[in-house]
């Protein structure tokens, strides 16, 4: 039965931001974990150790997150393995921003100026130590502003959970559009709450690029 948008759509629209905002959350951490992993192995001294790293972050980033999506929901289905939506979209989004992190990581780590690590290795640390007190505490300014803003893109991104039937934000918009037969009205509310989800996290990656850049100049 079609009926009007009302304000209880709206409170459904806003309880299912919770679900957007969590799903970005462990996809975040995790991906944040499998990342720092990547980012190590990318860095390392050893060849085949950093051949690895980098084939991992040209497969994913040259691979349609909806494509991981449907593997992991769809695909191991096709070969006896039922998972939960849950589980299937938390893997999948933590895989995707493994690479993008990594590569974000990576890139901070190598701006910092070679003689930065053989000042490290004159004074005989190992590559570890040289990573923990001379290049990440330097590195970290420059990884911030990027991470925040990928934080935002990954925010935004969660709209393709959608598709296999993950009840977030866009989700409830397709089935509030359903019930209403308002898609303008509803993808309206739906757009001003990814705005304001994001709009602050934006504002504060430009605010600590800033920062940042000032800090790194006067150090």
């Amino acid at each position: 039965m079609i009926r009007e948008f009302a304000l209880i759509d709206l409170g459904y629209l806003v309880l299912a931001a919770r679900w957007t905002l969590l799903l970005s959350a462990i996809a975040f951490a995790g991906g944040g974990l499998v990342g720092l992993l990547v980012t190590l192995l990318r860095v390392s001294p050893l060849g085949p150790l950093r051949w690895i790293a980098g084939t991992w972050i040209l497969v994913i980033q040259g691979t349609p997150l909806l494509a991981w999506l449907f593997v992991f929901y769809f695909g191991l289905a096709l070969v006896g393995f039922t998972i939960s939506t849950w589980l299937a979209v938390t893997v999948a989004y933590s895989i995707y921003a493994s690479a993008f992190l990594a590569e974000i990581w990576r890139g901070a780590l190598q701006s910092i100026p070679r003689q930065q690590w053989e000042a490290g290795a004159a004074l005989a640390l190992s590559f570890v130590e040289q990573l923990r007190y001379v290049i990440v505490p330097q590195a970290v300014r420059v990884a911030i502003p990027p991470t925040v803003g990928f934080l935002v893109q990954l925010i935004k991104n969660t709209s393709l959970a959608a598709v296999i039937g993950f009840v977030e934000l866009t989700r409830e918009g397709q089935l509030t559009t359903a019930a209403t037969f308002r898609p303008f009205t509803v993808f309206m509310v739906v757009a001003a709450i990814y705005f304001a989800i994001c709009f602050p996290l934006t504002l504060w990656s430009r605010r600590l690029e800033r920062t940042l850049h000032v800090a790194r100049r006067l150090s």
